[in-house]
């Protein structure tokens, strides 16, 4: 089983620790962080009254196992920032456990009737699993970046409070 857990500056030196590249970041944060990460940055996020920042704790040995945010928009919440760091640990259910649990709480304290997230269009594995827990592609929300000289296309996927109680009972 998986916790979330408030993310403190505490957390800021393991969390930096594990985005080893440019590359990483941008998958992990989008265009809004720079590389490197630092603290600052994420003390940045913590003073930002939209955004709620979470330590992923696995409770069988109590380790942290990864970090995810929610940023409140107008008309939804942003599930955002999501990272499972070692890669051993993928494929083994982390994710949905980690996608449901902030569901939970992001219905449960926000006034917000969707939430929504972005994923980079060759992140299969990341999308699999979003569909998994319900959420579907918004066909008309797409975004651009550029790294490398490659253009990576964004992913808008929502879910509505609805769909995700309805497949919780």
């Amino acid at each position: 089983m998986i916790e979330l857990q408030p993310f403190t500056l505490d957390d800021a030196e393991v969390l930096i620790s594990k985005i080893k590249d440019e590359r990483m970041l941008l998958q992990f944060a989008g265009p809004m962080y720079r590389f490197p990460l630092t603290a600052d940055q994420l003390k940045e996020d913590l003073h930002d009254p939209k955004r709620t920042l979470f330590k992923i704790v696995d409770q069988t040995d109590h380790t942290i196992i990864g970090h995810a945010q929610i940023f409140l928009k107008e008309e939804a919440f942003l599930l955002g920032r999501i990272l499972i760091w070692d890669e051993n640990n993928r494929g083994k259910g982390y994710g949905k456990k980690v996608m449901k649990e902030l569901l939970k709480y992001g219905f449960s304290h926000f006034d917000k009737k969707t939430a929504e997230l972005n994923v980079y269009d060759w992140n299969t594995g990341a999308i699999e699993c979003y569909k998994k827990v319900g959420f579907t592609i918004d066909p008309d929300i797409r975004k651009e970046a550029v790294i490398d000289q490659e253009t990576w296309v964004s992913l808008n996927m929502k879910i509505n409070k609805e769909t995700f109680e309805l497949q919780e009972s």
